[in-house]
């Protein structure tokens, strides 16, 4: 019944012409020949379209079978059925009008979701080359269109991070990844082999450009990479980056034109006009680029040997800058890898305190005390506590300053601050065992940095709990200042500036502490009471501490938590009390000195 009446409009539509034929006709040729395919008439099917007599009619209403043929491909497993409907793409690819058949072989292309979007670009997208190529006009929107659909859907992947997941591809990304190369090929060669550069080409150039431009944010900014050279050299993720970049290079933007052209109040590659959310995904590309090239070492033999190592860091740290402001731990993991990479080509002490004028080189170190402090992954963390460690060893004296002074007022975070008095620490070390002294961190510019150390946010009512790391840090600080330099000498100055010392650190810590001690004193004899109680009750008890309640847990364990508390107060306090020592001894050798002088 479906052939006969295919048949009724196929002779119908043979006497008319071309620009005589009806929306209904087009209705009609589509519901028959589509239950041709449903009943499995095939091989009349073909008849039909091979016939030359209906090859108008074909080419111009053909193109509405490529929907069901395209869904019997997907879901029919029979392989004498799949060869005949392979037959039949071809043939309707080959025959019908190439801009109806772009539209709709991009139509399908944005159909499906989940595992299926693999698997009709792996379908699609050599019918959908020969599609447009055989377009003959304004063939760059067409790549344009065709590219953004299927990077689209691509997106919508997740990208595999393991090398099982990589191996199995259950997604089908590094599949696809694979054919939109070849994809891609043709016009990418059309580009390179038209020496006039004509307007046509330019503008498929500005379309492949911005296609390799989103390949390197998706998949490629959040993919990771086989380690291994002989794995990594069967990776299709990096063989996907190499041929990304070697796109670009082919169409005239090598990744050294980049470099070279950084800084520059003119780009070349304006002319695209990126919208506000664009031009935030361009420097997400172009900071994937950057990783790929110095980390991945894909393409690098292209850049020019002269360009010195600070250079090259003052190039990345923009870079490094939008890794770090993401959230993914694979995305800013390789900030770090790319810092790490940037910083190890320059020796120590050579990075000019300048460059901290330039805001992406403070702010990369405050994004480094987020992953320090923030990042759930433990080795993340001390990769970003050794970035910071290797960034502070590369900058010269005055710039190790000026970084202690802004990150003591920005990271808001104890540890972080202990760990930057005993960079303070080491450097001032260094400067006293010198021939002649640091000025930043001997006199009146230690005085300084030291005003910012040696003193409580709060005075006494300090939570000296939450603060114990910094305070620990300060005062081992203040000791080794206190045996290091001599009230006759003051090279620091830390003599002179003693009283405002004492004023603002030493009396209101020890007041603090009779305080704090004395509270947790009294909730420990609580806790003991209440859990007397709890044991006849067998519930959870719970703790005030500071004006806030600890969370309910076992009485041993509040106990256990409230002891601890204890134990790092008297620890502070014998570290006080060393210092008070010190100073006392100090402060009496020189009286008996200066009155033996007398």
């Amino acid at each position: 019944m479906a052939v006969e009446e295919l048949q009724s409009i196929i002779k119908r539509c043979q006497i008319l012409e071309e620009q005589d034929f009806k929306e209904e006709d087009f209705g009609l040729f589509q519901l028959a020949g589509q239950r041709c395919i449903d009943e499995g008439h095939i091989d009349q099917l073909l008849e039909v379209i091979q016939n030359e007599k209906n090859k108008v009619i074909i080419k111009n209403m053909g193109w509405n079978l490529v929907g069901p043929v395209v869904r019997c491909l997907l879901w029919n497993n029979k392989e004498d059925d799949k060869v005949k409907y392979f037959l039949l793409l071809d043939l309707l690819v080959k025959l019908c009008n190439p801009k109806e058949l772009l539209l709709g072989l991009l139509e399908l292309i944005e159909e499906p979701s989940g595992k299926q979007i693999s698997q009709i670009i792996l379908l699609l997208l050599q019918p959908l080359q020969t599609v447009i190529q055989k377009l003959h006009s304004n063939k760059s929107y067409s790549v344009g269109l065709a590219l953004s659909t299927v990077w689209s859907q691509l997106s919508l992947l997740p990208v595999p991070y393991s090398k099982e997941q990589i191996q199995a591809d259950d997604y089908g990304l590094c599949q696809c990844c694979k054919v939109l190369i070849e994809f891609t090929k043709p016009f990418v060669k059309e580009v390179t082999d038209d020496q006039e550069n004509s307007l046509e080409t330019q503008r498929l150039k500005d379309e492949l450009l911005k296609f390799c431009f989103k390949s390197l944010k998706c998949p490629l900014l959040t993919a990771q990479f086989l380690e291994q050279s002989e794995e990594a050299e069967n990776d299709p993720l990096r063989s996907f980056a190499s041929e990304i970049i070697g796109f670009l290079s082919a169409i005239g933007y090598p990744f050294p034109k980049m470099i070279l052209n950084h800084g520059k109040k003119k780009r070349t590659w304006d002319y695209l006009e990126f919208e506000e959310e664009e031009d935030r995904q361009f420097a997400d590309s172009l900071a994937s680029l950057a990783y790929l090239v110095f980390v991945q070492g894909i393409s690098i033999d292209q850049l020019p040997m002269v360009l010195s190592p600070s250079y090259l860091l003052q190039f990345n740290m923009g870079h490094i800058e939008v890794f770090l402001q993401r959230t993914e731990e694979s995305v800013f993991s390789k900030g770090l890898d790319l810092l790490e990479n940037s910083l190890l080509r320059m020796e120590d002490n050579s990075l000019l305190h300048q460059y901290l004028e330039i805001k992406s080189f403070l702010t990369v170190p405050q994004g480094l005390v987020k992953v320090m402090t923030l990042c759930p992954d433990e080795t993340l963390r001390k990769k970003g506590l050794a970035m910071l460690q290797l960034y502070i060893n590369k900058l010269d004296s005055q710039g190790k300053y000026t970084l202690f002074r802004c990150l003591l007022n920005t990271s808001n975070h104890s540890g972080v601050e202990a760990f930057i008095i005993q960079n303070i620490k080491n450097q001032i070390d260094m400067s006293l065992k010198r021939t002649h002294n640091n000025k930043w961190f001997t006199g009146p510019q230690l005085i300084s940095l030291l005003d910012l150390v040696l003193f409580l946010p709060e005075g006494a009512e300090t939570d000296l709990l939450q603060n114990s790391d910094r305070i620990m840090a300060s005062l081992n600080l203040l000791r080794y200042l206190v045996i290091k330099d001599n009230e006759s000498d003051n090279q620091t100055g830390l003599w002179t500036e003693l009283g405002k010392i004492e004023k603002n650190f030493l009396k209101p810590l020890h007041t603090g502490l009779n305080m704090s001690k004395a509270h947790y004193e009294a909730e420990i004899k609580n806790s003991q009471e209440n859990s007397q109680e709890v044991q006849r009750s067998k519930d959870f008890c719970s703790v005030t501490v500071g004006g806030e309640e600890m969370p309910n847990m076992p009485p041993e364990m509040q106990l256990k938590v409230l002891h601890s508390a204890l134990f790092t107060f008297d620890l502070i306090e014998s570290v006080l009390a060393r210092v008070e020592e010190l100073i006392e001894i100090k402060t009496k050798c020189t009286s008996e000195e200066n009155t033996g002088i007398k």
